[in-house]
């Protein structure tokens, strides 16, 4: 995840979930653990021994995350009741901060010695990127092997989390953390107003377009944005881009990777559609000068036939809506198979310096495995795994949990086009801006575009 506001990304139900915990108390998170952390200089786990947790001292694990609000942390105060009552031995010690809060202390805490053992680390090239360049995360590949981390999450979640060693390549490499939650941008919609178009849900890109046309023709909004503060335009063109470019080539450009171009026939093709939208009134009359949130509200209030947004926003809309709401991924990418932007909830690592790292490698098993995902799912969140399985029985909620385990599992998850390069989320935001508004061509903004990649990937 990268740089929006914490609270527009994440569900935000609550209800408590302490009566879960027994649900975990007979899950041990592995049979065995490693002892120590790695040598000077080396950021790998060291490999493991046959250790289990219960045999490791007593402990005081020092846990930095964000999980502030609602269902984030109901589910953690549930998962760390049922981990210390498993492990008496391992006391936890939380500190629980804003997600720009604890960005700003970590940023401190791990060039000094006195860190945290667990903390949250956004996973964007500025943050976690940084960090593992400078050495100071953990990889945790040894851990990954021990726990069976790579059976349990798809290739295309655990591509969220990982970096070559020197942070040149993201997506590919060392494993530095692993996520609770998942989160996945598609398109909300009003059945009530398909209806009244004679329409139904689009099942391809060119059933799209054809839909937001007979709206506009019908004097409806077809779509609606609020995007003065820039990315969320990038949450509509991230998931267009891939109706005209291969899902491979935009997890390059996404991830700031080599071997494509924003100046490429189809990425041109894809910004002259967003711009035609723009100049021609597809979001209304002023997307750049509305706020994100009142957006979706005066969609819950009427306005627009669909909304190209995040699924932390389905909680919110569907207590206005009710049964009118729903949402599907968008209509299948170029190569036939489906693929949008998305992610993971910020996924927590472990600090190379930590010094109880076999016991913050136990604790991330256990506040990600197949049990915790009950928890979080019963607290109101989107658990990254088992996510259609766990998914409520009806309503808008159905639909975001089996759209996500869709492309999480058989399709390909986008990375949020703003992980590109550690400017990039200024890029394309005011990009997006210009050529919303119509301040300069799709041509003028892709090559902003592909200067700041090139400048990046030095080319």
């Amino acid at each position: 995840m990268t740089l929006r506001p914490i609270h527009r990304r994440h569900f935000l139900l609550g209800a408590s979930g302490l009566a879960s915990a027994a649900v975990l108390a007979a899950c041990a998170p592995g049979e065995t653990a490693p002892t120590t952390t790695a040598a000077p200089g080396d950021t790998t786990a060291a490999a493991p021994e046959a250790t289990d947790p219960a045999e490791l001292g007593d402990v005081e694990l020092v846990v930095w995350d964000q999980e502030v609000r609602g269902s984030q942390n109901d589910a953690l105060v549930a998962l760390i009741a049922a981990f210390e009552e498993k492990y008496p031995n391992i006391t936890i010690n939380r500190t629980s901060q804003s997600f720009d809060d604890l960005k700003a202390q970590v940023s401190l805490a791990l060039s000094g010695n006195d860190v945290p053992d667990v903390v949250q680390v956004n996973n964007a090239r500025g943050d976690m990127g940084q960090f593992v360049k400078a050495g100071q995360l953990l990889d945790l590949s040894p851990y990954a092997a021990q726990y069976g981390w790579e059976d349990r999450f798809p290739a295309s979640v655990l591509g969220k989390v990982r970096y070559s060693s020197d942070a040149t390549t993201f997506g590919e490499g060392n494993l530095y953390g692993l996520p609770q939650t998942g989160e996945i941008v598609g398109i909300f919609y009003s059945q009530k107003k398909l209806d009244a178009l004679g329409a139904s849900a689009p099942e391809t890109w060119e059933d799209y377009f054809a839909i937001l046309d007979a709206a506009k023709a019908a004097g409806e909004q077809p779509m609606v944005l609020g995007n003065i503060e820039k990315w969320p335009a990038l949450h509509v063109f991230g998931p267009l881009q891939a109706h005209y470019v291969e899902p491979e080539d935009v997890v390059k450009l996404g991830m700031g990777n080599e071997g494509a171009s924003w100046t490429s026939e189809g990425n041109t093709a894809a910004m002259e559609q967003f711009a035609k939208w723009g100049l021609e009134g597809y979001f209304g009359t002023s997307p750049n000068g509305l706020d994100y949130d009142p957006a979706w509200t005066e969609f819950t209030q009427g306005t627009g036939v669909f909304l190209p947004g995040g699924s932390w926003l389905g909680t919110d809309m569907e207590a206005v809506m009710g049964e009118d709401l729903k949402f599907m991924a968008p209509p299948p990418a170029t190569n036939g198979e489906l693929a949008t932007t998305g992610g993971t909830g910020i996924p927590f690592s472990i600090p190379a310096k930590a010094k109880n790292a076999a016991a913050a490698a136990a604790y991330i098993d256990f506040i990600t495995s197949d049990e915790a995902m009950e928890i979080i799912a019963e607290n109101g969140g989107m658990p990254v795994l088992r996510t259609a399985e766990l998914a409520p029985e009806a309503g808008v909620q159905k639909d975001i949990y089996e759209a996500f385990d869709t492309v999480s599992q058989e399709g390909t998850l986008l990375p949020y086009l703003d992980y590109a390069t550690p400017s990039f989320s200024d890029t394309a935001g005011t990009g997006l801006q210009e050529v919303l508004g119509g301040q300069k061509t799709p041509e003028e903004v892709l090559a902003d575009f592909e200067a700041d990649y090139q400048a990046f990937i030095g080319g």
